[in-house]
């Protein structure tokens, strides 16, 4: 479980690096006009469903089911409940795709609004998202075949699959020249890279014997159970995405600079959340669902600990980064052209608030998993509802006086309390939630916190004096320099604190 740990957060650490490349060319060739307005509407629109039905609902109702029915009543039945629901989600979103294509005017101008008033942008936009749309059904595809390979410990090509729609896009885009705009270029990156995720799923599938073929669907106990569970998943990642859809538009109200600030923040923040937490959280639902369906309920709180103790050993450096030196951070990444030092310091700020919740959104998804490996996704939705209830109240509380600061603030709040309310119930409900290894670890851990703080904070005080005589290049010096000694620091306190042997052991799974 730990090596599949590393290897599905390493490819979305590439991803995530190919994803910075992308935003660069299309920043280049679309730039910041009407045109990419229009894509980038065009673009999210699939998105936000593909969040909502997809990738968000589908895994979390649908491998649980996988597993269960694999670990119970074999290979053969498993396999037939998966064509099953093959045949389902192919004829659902043929339906969808229909009415999407021959209503496109009506989704773009009730999704947003807006362009009403400006018949350029509303026409571009409606023509970007008919070639994009399909691109949901195609990964509704993908997150099928992806939860089968999750379910049989395949993991490497479901988590390197989003690095073909960074190639896509970018390769459509630097021959721009032979489609009518640089928008229907992008369009179709988009598109072509459904089929190329597909593609590569279908293939590692087809290799190791697990490939999905049609069949009739059934609705046999194991379809029902997996349909019931995925109302309420989906109710879930509607209201993820409705805080979203809050913090854009309570941030359009702000000041100017507010909504650039936020973007920057979050695109930092989001970095160990997706290649620790969302990595842990991809490997951990599997694992978990096949040990309870077996009744290795020691097995599954096993797993659940160690998973918890390695994400928050690995996001240690981030959030000390991000509390101490956030404005470091923004200047040696971001300051040069028009990013100005004021710039520099609104996202440090916002990045810091971010940074506070940051430890619960890395476990989150192994607070979730319990509840998830039984089939319960009712109550990580009651939680997840409730936290964002409180998330959109403190957002409109606080935007007056902190601005983006506030909504940021605001997300971190939500976290902790999904967290804690989840840790509760599984208590109250007798499920996994941590061992006696886990709670001896966490002094250790924020010890080494603590440490890691103080050392970033003597290092930004003291080295701009040293730096002060480089004509160029400061700001980066300055970051390269506590990411050497906070490095250091972290690295010899986890050997000092854990030991070799217990990290070695950690790696490798052992009890």
């Amino acid at each position: 479980m730990i090596r599949s740990i590393f290897t599905v957060g390493g490819w979305t650490l590439l991803s995530r690096l190919t994803g910075f490349v992308r935003d660069i060319v299309m920043a280049a060739v679309l730039g910041a006009g009407p045109m990419a307005d229009a894509f980038y509407i065009a673009f999210r629109l699939p998105n936000h469903f593909r969040s909502i039905f997809a990738e968000g609902a589908f895994n979390t109702a649908f491998i649980p089911a996988y597993a269960r029915v694999k670990t119970v009543e074999g290979e053969v039945k498993a396999r037939r409940f998966a064509d099953g629901i093959l045949t389902g989600v192919v004829l659902v979103q043929l339906a969808i795709l229909a009415i999407a294509l021959l209503a496109t005017n009506w989704v773009v101008a009730t999704l947003a609004p807006g362009l009403s008033d400006d018949p350029g942008r509303f026409a571009l936009t409606v023509d970007f998202t008919r070639i994009t749309f399909p691109y949901l059904g195609l990964i509704a595809l993908v997150t099928l075949v992806g939860g089968v390979l999750n379910a049989n410990d395949r993991f490497w090509a479901a988590a390197a699959a989003s690095i073909l729609l960074n190639v896509a896009m970018v390769g459509t885009l630097s021959v721009a020249g032979l489609f009518p705009t640089a928008g229907h270029a992008a369009a179709w990156g988009v598109l072509i890279s459904g089929f190329l995720q597909l593609g590569l799923l279908v293939f590692d599938a087809e290799r190791h014997g697990l490939g999905l073929r049609f069949g009739r669907p059934r609705l046999d106990p194991e379809t029902r159970a997996f349909l019931i569970a995925l109302g309420p998943a989906i109710i879930g990642s509607a209201g993820v995405q409705l805080a979203i859809f809050a913090d854009t538009i309570i941030a359009s109200f702000l000041p100017q600079g507010a909504v650039a600030a936020l973007f920057y923040a979050d695109r930092i923040n989001q970095l160990p959340i997706g290649v620790v937490g969302i990595a842990a959280g991809i490997v951990l639902l599997p694992e978990m669902s096949r040990r309870i369906a077996a009744e290795d309920f020691d097995g599954a709180r096993f797993a659940q600990s160690r998973a918890i103790e390695l994400t928050l050993l690995l996001v240690l450096p981030f959030l000390a980064a991000a509390l101490v030196i956030p404005e470091i951070i923004m200047r040696g990444l971001f300051m040069r052209g028009a990013f100005t030092p004021e710039a520099a310091a609104e996202a440090g700020a916002t990045l810091a608030a971010y940074a506070i919740g940051l430890a619960p959104f890395v476990v989150v998804r192994a607070f979730m998993s319990p509840f998830y490996a039984r089939g319960d996704t009712r109550t990580p939705v009651l939680a997840t509802l409730g936290a964002a209830v409180v998330n959109i109240g403190l957002k409109v509380l606080l935007m007056g006086t902190f601005a983006q600061v506030g909504l940021a603030f605001a997300t971190s709040v939500g976290g902790w309390i999904t967290v804690l309310v989840l840790a509760m119930l599984a208590r109250w409900r007798g499920y996994e939630c941590g061992d006696a290894q886990l709670l001896r670890a966490l002094p250790r851990l924020g010890l080494i916190l603590a440490a890691l703080a103080a050392t970033l904070l003597a290092t930004s005080a003291v080295a701009p004096r040293w730096l002060a005589v480089l004509p160029h290049g400061r700001d980066e010096t300055l970051l390269a320099l506590c990411v050497a000694a906070g490095g250091a620091v972290y690295a010899a306190l986890a050997l000092a604190l854990f030991g070799r042997r217990y990290l070695v052991g950690l790696l490798r799974g052992r009890r």
